[in-house]
């Protein structure tokens, strides 16, 4: 194959000093061929893609991931880095956190275990599912060219079951555990940057969120329960009064009440952005308090009571640690979540997600995170390409369309990859074969879509 282009190698250039001079020609390689690949996302799928099916050197492809020594952590900080300088330099940043069920059987696979399967199972529907458990730390970030929001994994940990550590005779951890210990290391990373975190009500856990507030305060979003048990901030203590000071104040009446009462003062806002709508109008109502439960510590916070005035939606309370956030702020960065959910999906429909083959415990924990990393990769891409003209946005009689989505940036990657017009027999040692340009069109229009 050709050199690559200057616009991917620069991508790609600052993840060069984590491999030795021997591994890096093969994780470019690697990376083309799993960005060119339609369906599964193996190594013999990225090596057929490349040409490479005949070279008998088709092992250490495989060994790249279950054995040569290099570090996925850091690999995760020099990808924060990248999506820092191309799209926030400077100001909050602000993650998302979620969870995911990578769906996978095997007795190989020693640490899947049996979960709640989020995306089959309804309210009154459950379904459980074997495989593994991913945790993903994501940057929340305005993409220029997409005029929209998107969701960057940059650090992705398996989480594994409990039955995989008790086998072990290891501490089992919770999904708080590994996400304390992710967070406290991208503040690590970046130092005097404030930390808005966004989750769903997984993470609505006193204990963690109070952990977060130690120190270097981390803010911290997410669902709250209508049965809350919410107090008034403990009053001041008395010159000479005896006893344990008082960690909270009286018991306020709950949010389920105040949805109800007359008395309730809503105050109506607009959103520019609010699940695939815009101009959004809802009702708000917010307040202070201290969240406390016996035998945990109190936590200041603030409360947001969402009502919709369509009768679309029930109403919902939302949690921020940061008690100086406005209510209106808390709602647009709550609202930026839904974003994670999108991203986990178009990495299972365009970069093979679940369709890997690996099972060695090494390999496992290092290609999940990988492709997550690749949707990330392929939008710095795309912003290197679209940097001096518009965007190409593919549309249909069925879907004007026009702002660019994900599955263009992908295409346009691909279609760039594709171009390249000469190309090497999979067999070494044999003579290289020009393919015609307008061939290699033809046949970059057809695959760049392809999922």
């Amino acid at each position: 194959m050709t050199l690559l282009p200057k616009w991917f190698a620069g991508v790609l250039q600052g993840f060069a000093p984590l491999f030795s001079a021997r591994l890096w020609p093969q994780v470019q390689l690697l990376v083309v061929g799993a960005l060119l690949s339609p369906g599964k996302r193996t190594v013999t799928a990225a090596l057929r893609v490349l040409g490479l099916a005949d070279d008998p050197r088709f092992g250490t492809f495989h060994r790249l991931l279950s054995r040569a020594h290099w570090s996925s952590l850091q690999a995760s900080r020099v990808l924060l880095g990248l999506l820092l300088t191309a799209f926030v330099p400077s100001g909050p940043l602000v993650l998302g956190l979620d969870d995911t069920i990578e769906r996978r059987t095997g007795a190989k696979i020693s640490a899947k275990g049996i979960y709640r399967d989020p995306v089959r199972s309804s309210h009154g529907h459950f379904v459980k599912a074997s495989g593994l458990r991913w945790l993903s730390l994501m940057l929340l970030t305005p993409i220029p060219w997409a005029h929209r929001v998107w969701a960057c994994p940059f650090l992705t940990a398996l989480v594994p079951s409990q039955r995989y550590n008790e086998q072990r005779g290891r501490r089992h951890k919770t999904l708080t555990d590994w996400a304390r210990q992710m967070l406290c290391v991208v503040q690590r990373w970046c130092p005097g940057r404030e930390l808005i975190v966004v989750a769903d009500s997984a993470y609505a856990v006193i204990q963690w969120l109070s952990d977060l507030q130690q120190g270097h305060p981390i803010t911290v979003i997410t669902r709250l329960r209508l049965d809350a048990a919410l107090y008034d901030a403990a009053p001041e203590r008395a010159a000479g009064q005896m006893g344990r000071p008082r960690l909270k104040g009286d018991r306020l009446p709950t949010l389920a009440s105040l949805i109800h009462d007359p008395e309730t003062h809503w105050e109506h806002v607009r959103l520019n952005r609010w699940y695939g709508e815009t101009n959004r109008e809802v009702e708000i109502v917010s307040q202070t308090a201290v969240w406390y439960h016996n035998g945990l510590p109190p936590l200041a916070l603030r409360w947001v009571l969402v009502r919709d005035p369509k009768g679309k939606f029930s109403t919902q309370a939302l949690l921020c640690t940061d008690v100086l956030q406005t209510p209106l702020r808390i709602l647009e960065y709550f609202v930026q979540r839904w974003q994670l959910e999108v991203t986990f999906e178009e990495v299972r429909a365009h970069l093979g997600v679940e369709t890997q083959r690996q099972w060695t415990d090494l390999a496992i924990a290092r290609t999940t995170p990988a492709l997550l990393g690749l949707f990330s990769l392929v939008t710095l891409m795309a912003h290197e390409r679209w940097q001096g003209h518009a965007p190409w946005v593919r549309r249909a009689a069925w879907y004007d369309k026009t702002l660019p989505t994900f599955v263009d940036a992908l295409a346009e990657v691909r279609r760039a990859l594709w171009k390249v017009p000469t190309f090497r027999t999979s067999a070494p040692g044999r003579e290289m074969v020009q393919v015609p340009l307008d061939f290699i069109e033809r046949l970059a229009d057809a695959l760049c879509y392809a999922a």
